[in-house]
Formats: structure tokens, sequence, C-alpha cells
């Protein structure tokens, strides 16, 4: 996932914010509902120890924002080796999200069928 360009943050259920919890806050307790092995809580995005546990998986990534910006900008003229103000003209895209969306989706399908022909190749 993170060889997709922008992506600077990847994050599995609570991510980032189960550094915060205790232990006793982070756990995911297993529980049984209409006959069925289940968890209280996804903390964990669906995942303990690197392999999923039944629950939803949940992934968060987090994009930079695109720096081709119309503001004008400090930056460094590489044949005078002088500083120069750099202005980018034409049309960008203020935000990477709705086209990165689906690549992000396609590169975790991608993971995700890799795990699951890796596991059947052991059965």
């Amino acid at each position: 996932l993170y060889a997709i360009p922008g992506v600077k943050g990847v994050e599995f259920g609570r991510g980032f914010a189960l550094a915060e919890m205790r232990g006793s806050e982070a756990n995911d307790p297993i529980r049984l509902k209409n006959g069925r092995i289940t968890m209280a809580s996804n903390n964990a995005g669906g995942i303990n120890g690197g392999i999923t546990n039944g629950m939803p998986l949940v992934v968060r990534m987090a994009l930079r924002p695109t720096p081709s910006i119309a503001c004008e900008q400090p930056s460094v003229d590489l044949a005078t080796m002088e500083e120069t103000p750099l202005r980018i003209n034409g049309r960008h895209d203020p935000c990477l999200a709705p086209r990165a969306i689906p690549v992000m989706e396609a590169a975790l399908a991608c993971c995700v069928l890799d795990a699951m022909l890796d596991t059947a190749a052991t059965i």
C-alpha cells in the first residue's frame, strides 16, 4: 500500500489510536453470538498478528496534499543555484483522493488475493 504515490500512512482498525490505549481498552474480546464466534469490538481492524480474524477488514490510508498548487512558493533554480519563486500554471487537482480511492481499493484487493493464494497453497 505504501507503493502508491502520495500514501504517507496506513493503519488497521484503530491504528495509531491504539498506542494511546491501555491493553484492556484495545483488546477485542471474543464472544459467542447466535452460536457463532465473534469479537465484541474491532479495534484491530480484522487483523491479529498479521492474520485476519473474521471481523471486517478496516484499513485507512493517509494521503499527502497535492504539492502542485497555484500559490507561489519559494524554490531553487538548479541551473543558477539561486533562490527563485516557483509558480505552477495550468489545471491541477486540488485533492488526490477522488483519483486515489480506486487505486487504493485495487491495491488492497491485490493484497487480500495474494494472502488468499498463499493460504490456499499451504493447504
